[in-house]
Protein backbone atom coordinates (compact mmCIF):
# COMPACT_ATOMS: atom_id res chain seq x y z
CA UNK A 1 0.00 0.00 0.00
CA UNK A 2 3.24 2.78 0.68
CA UNK A 3 5.12 1.62 -2.14
CA UNK A 4 2.66 2.18 -4.54
CA UNK A 5 3.80 2.27 -8.29
CA UNK A 6 6.51 3.47 -10.36
CA UNK A 7 5.09 6.62 -11.13
CA UNK A 8 4.72 7.09 -7.20
CA UNK A 9 7.97 6.22 -6.26
CA UNK A 10 9.49 8.13 -8.95
CA UNK A 11 7.70 11.65 -7.44
CA UNK A 12 8.64 10.38 -3.59
CA UNK A 13 12.16 9.73 -4.58
CA UNK A 14 13.11 12.99 -3.26
CA UNK A 15 11.84 15.02 -0.47
CA UNK A 16 8.51 14.81 0.75
CA UNK A 17 8.09 18.60 0.34
CA UNK A 18 8.81 18.49 -3.55
CA UNK A 19 6.97 15.77 -3.67
CA UNK A 20 3.61 17.38 -2.37
CA UNK A 21 0.15 17.12 -4.22
CA UNK A 22 0.29 20.61 -5.47
CA UNK A 23 3.83 19.82 -7.10
CA UNK A 24 2.77 16.79 -8.94
CA UNK A 25 0.09 18.06 -9.98
CA UNK A 26 1.58 21.41 -11.30
CA UNK A 27 4.00 18.73 -13.50
CA UNK A 28 1.53 17.13 -14.87
CA UNK A 29 0.01 20.50 -16.30
CA UNK A 30 3.64 21.41 -17.41
CA UNK A 31 3.42 17.84 -19.59
CA UNK A 32 0.28 18.96 -21.22
CA UNK A 33 1.23 22.25 -21.84
CA UNK A 34 4.37 20.43 -23.81
CA UNK A 35 2.25 18.13 -25.79
CA UNK A 36 0.28 20.72 -26.88
CA UNK A 37 2.70 23.29 -28.19
CA UNK A 38 2.55 21.45 -31.39
CA UNK A 39 -1.40 21.16 -32.09
CA UNK A 40 -0.99 25.37 -30.69
CA UNK A 41 1.75 25.92 -33.49
CA UNK A 42 -0.16 24.55 -36.35
CA UNK A 43 -3.13 26.51 -35.56
CA UNK A 44 -1.78 29.15 -35.64
CA UNK A 45 0.14 29.07 -38.83
CA UNK A 46 -2.81 27.64 -40.72
CA UNK A 47 -5.23 30.61 -39.11
CA UNK A 48 -2.94 32.67 -40.89
CA UNK A 49 -1.40 34.08 -37.91
CA UNK A 50 2.22 33.37 -38.84
CA UNK A 51 3.81 35.86 -35.94
CA UNK A 52 5.79 33.23 -33.55
CA UNK A 53 5.20 35.76 -30.39
CA UNK A 54 1.25 35.63 -30.83
CA UNK A 55 1.07 31.78 -31.13
CA UNK A 56 3.63 31.43 -28.20
CA UNK A 57 1.31 33.85 -26.29
CA UNK A 58 -1.63 31.67 -26.46
CA UNK A 59 0.25 28.82 -25.89
CA UNK A 60 1.46 29.77 -23.26
CA UNK A 61 -1.15 31.31 -21.44
CA UNK A 62 -2.92 28.32 -21.94
CA UNK A 63 -0.09 26.16 -20.30
CA UNK A 64 -0.63 28.42 -17.50
CA UNK A 65 -4.25 27.84 -17.23
CA UNK A 66 -3.47 24.32 -17.14
CA UNK A 67 -0.95 24.37 -14.36
CA UNK A 68 -2.72 26.37 -12.04
CA UNK A 69 -5.91 23.90 -12.69
CA UNK A 70 -3.61 20.58 -12.10
CA UNK A 71 -2.19 22.24 -9.27
CA UNK A 72 -5.24 23.35 -7.65
CA UNK A 73 -6.54 20.36 -8.14
CA UNK A 74 -3.59 17.99 -6.54
CA UNK A 75 -3.99 20.28 -3.80
CA UNK A 76 -7.52 19.83 -3.29
CA UNK A 77 -7.01 16.43 -3.52
CA UNK A 78 -4.71 16.45 -0.07
CA UNK A 79 -7.29 18.44 2.10
CA UNK A 80 -10.19 16.17 0.73
CA UNK A 81 -7.01 13.09 1.83
CA UNK A 82 -6.37 14.83 5.24
CA UNK A 83 -10.12 15.00 5.79
CA UNK A 84 -11.26 12.21 4.91
CA UNK A 85 -8.39 9.75 5.51
CA UNK A 86 -8.88 7.02 2.96
CA UNK A 87 -6.58 4.34 2.02
CA UNK A 88 -4.98 4.65 -1.86
CA UNK A 89 -6.15 2.76 -4.53
CA UNK A 90 -4.27 0.71 -6.29
CA UNK A 91 -4.77 1.17 -9.75
CA UNK A 92 -2.46 -1.24 -11.40
CA UNK A 93 -5.10 -3.16 -12.80
CA UNK A 94 -6.98 -0.06 -14.37
CA UNK A 95 -3.62 1.66 -15.58
CA UNK A 96 -3.95 -0.23 -18.80
CA UNK A 97 -7.56 1.73 -19.30
CA UNK A 98 -6.34 5.39 -17.65
CA UNK A 99 -2.65 5.09 -19.43
CA UNK A 100 -4.20 6.14 -23.19
CA UNK A 101 -6.88 9.05 -22.44
CA UNK A 102 -4.67 12.16 -22.91
CA UNK A 103 -3.01 10.88 -25.76
CA UNK A 104 -6.44 10.27 -26.96
CA UNK A 105 -7.32 13.64 -25.70
CA UNK A 106 -4.21 15.08 -27.39
CA UNK A 107 -5.75 13.29 -30.77
CA UNK A 108 -9.51 15.05 -30.04
CA UNK A 109 -7.91 18.42 -29.70
CA UNK A 110 -5.45 18.50 -32.87
CA UNK A 111 -8.27 17.00 -34.82
CA UNK A 112 -10.66 19.74 -33.65
CA UNK A 113 -7.58 22.48 -34.58
CA UNK A 114 -7.38 21.14 -38.03
CA UNK A 115 -10.80 20.86 -38.52
CA UNK A 116 -12.49 23.70 -36.94
CA UNK A 117 -15.84 23.36 -37.96
CA UNK A 118 -16.69 19.49 -37.72
CA UNK A 119 -17.74 19.10 -34.10
CA UNK A 120 -17.67 22.11 -31.41
CA UNK A 121 -17.81 19.48 -28.14
CA UNK A 122 -14.88 17.88 -29.82
CA UNK A 123 -12.15 20.41 -28.15
CA UNK A 124 -14.25 20.22 -24.68
CA UNK A 125 -13.78 15.94 -25.13
CA UNK A 126 -9.96 16.24 -26.04
CA UNK A 127 -9.18 18.91 -22.98
CA UNK A 128 -11.19 16.35 -20.55
CA UNK A 129 -9.45 13.31 -21.43
CA UNK A 130 -6.38 15.31 -21.86
CA UNK A 131 -6.56 16.98 -18.18
CA UNK A 132 -8.67 14.54 -15.74
CA UNK A 133 -6.04 11.43 -15.64
CA UNK A 134 -3.73 13.11 -13.93
CA UNK A 135 -5.55 15.07 -11.00
CA UNK A 136 -8.13 11.63 -10.90
CA UNK A 137 -4.68 9.58 -10.24
CA UNK A 138 -3.24 12.23 -7.78
CA UNK A 139 -6.68 12.40 -5.57
CA UNK A 140 -6.90 8.13 -5.60
CA UNK A 141 -3.90 6.94 -5.62
CA UNK A 142 -0.77 9.43 -4.83
CA UNK A 143 -2.49 11.72 -2.21
CA UNK A 144 -3.39 9.53 0.23
CA UNK A 145 -0.09 7.48 -0.06
CA UNK A 146 1.79 10.96 0.49
CA UNK A 147 -0.53 11.80 3.79
CA UNK A 148 0.10 8.65 5.34
CA UNK A 149 3.94 9.18 4.41
CA UNK A 150 3.66 12.06 5.45
CA UNK A 151 2.58 11.41 8.98
CA UNK A 152 5.27 8.65 8.97
CA UNK A 153 7.69 10.96 8.45
CA UNK A 154 6.51 13.53 11.13
CA UNK A 155 6.49 10.91 14.06
CA UNK A 156 2.43 10.93 13.73
CA UNK A 157 0.17 7.59 13.67
CA UNK A 158 0.19 7.03 9.86
CA UNK A 159 -3.25 5.23 10.04
CA UNK A 160 -5.22 7.68 12.70
CA UNK A 161 -8.66 7.57 11.94
CA UNK A 162 -8.80 5.15 9.10
CA UNK A 163 -11.77 3.22 9.45
CA UNK A 164 -10.01 0.78 6.29
CA UNK A 165 -6.47 0.39 5.94
CA UNK A 166 -6.60 -1.44 2.35
CA UNK A 167 -9.69 -1.63 0.27
CA UNK A 168 -11.51 -4.79 -0.51
CA UNK A 169 -10.31 -6.56 2.58
CA UNK A 170 -13.29 -5.78 4.35
CA UNK A 171 -16.38 -8.48 3.13
CA UNK A 172 -19.37 -9.39 4.56
CA UNK A 173 -18.65 -12.87 4.03
CA UNK A 174 -15.08 -12.43 6.04
CA UNK A 175 -17.25 -13.13 9.18
CA UNK A 176 -18.78 -15.91 8.29
CA UNK A 177 -15.74 -17.87 7.16
CA UNK A 178 -13.61 -16.70 9.62
CA UNK A 179 -16.62 -18.44 12.28
CA UNK A 180 -16.58 -21.52 9.71
CA UNK A 181 -12.14 -21.22 10.37
CA UNK A 182 -12.83 -21.21 13.87
CA UNK A 183 -15.43 -24.04 14.28
CA UNK A 184 -12.67 -26.06 12.10
CA UNK A 185 -10.20 -25.29 14.44
CA UNK A 186 -12.60 -26.48 17.75
CA UNK A 187 -12.97 -29.80 15.71
CA UNK A 188 -9.52 -30.56 15.29
CA UNK A 189 -8.49 -29.48 19.03
CA UNK A 190 -11.29 -31.52 20.10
Amino acid sequence: MLAGGTLSNFFLRGSLTGGHPVFVGGFYGTMIGVAMMLPFAYNGVINGSHEVSHVARDWGFQTLIVISMTSFLGGFSSIVSSMVKRPPTRLENKRKFIFPLPFLGLVAISVSMIFEDSAPFLQWFGWGLLILPGPLWIHLSYAPRWRILDRIDRGMEPFEGMGVTIYGTLDENSEESDSELEEVVEVVNR
